[in-house]
C-alpha cells in the first residue's frame, strides 16, 4: 500500500526579498507610499493579516506598531535580524521600512507556500 502525504512549507532564505532602498524594484509600491502614506500603511497591515487601522496608532505609540509588525514579519517569513535592528531602521528610515515590508508581503503572498508530495509505503510483517 502506498500513502501520499502533502507537506506544505514556506521557503525561508533568511534575508528580505528586497533591500531597504530597492524602490526601483517595485515602483508601484513606492508611488503608493508617496501619494498616500497612511493608506499605504493600512493596506500593507491588512495584507499581512493585521487590523487595517493599526498603523494609524503609530504616531501615538512612538512607532511601536511599525517595530512590532516588522519583527512579526521577520518571524513569520524566517528573516534574520533583531528587535534592536528593527527599532533602529524604523526610527531612521521610516518610509523605506514600510516600503520594504510591503514588498515582502507581496513577494511572500505571490510565491505562496511550497508543496512537496511524499510517497510512503507500509510494510506488513507476517
Amino acid at each position: 500500500q502506498q500513502q501520499i502525504t502533502t507537506v506544505t512549507t514556506t521557503q525561508r532564505s533568511g534575508d528580505w526579498s528586497t533591500g531597504l532602498c530597492d524602490c526601483c524594484s517595485d515602483m508601484g509600491t513606492c508611488c503608493c507610499a508617496l501619494w498616500c502614506f497612511p493608506c499605504f500603511q493600512c493596506q500593507t497591515a491588512s495584507h499581512f493579516g493585521w487590523c487595517l487601522c493599526m498603523p494609524l496608532l503609530d504616531p501615538c505609540a512612538f512607532m511601536a506598531v511599525s517595530c512590532c509588525m516588522r519583527s512579526s514579519m521577520r518571524e513569520r517569513y524566517g528573516i534574520q535580524g533583531s528587535t534592536c535592528g528593527d527599532v533602529a531602521l524604523v526610527c531612521c528610515c521610516y518610509v523605506c521600512t514600510w516600503c520594504q515590508m510591503a514588498r515582502e508581503v507581496k513577494t511572500q503572498t505571490t510565491s505562496g507556500p511550497q508543496q512537496v508530495h511524499v510517497v510512503t509505503q507500509q510494510v506488513r510483517m507476517a
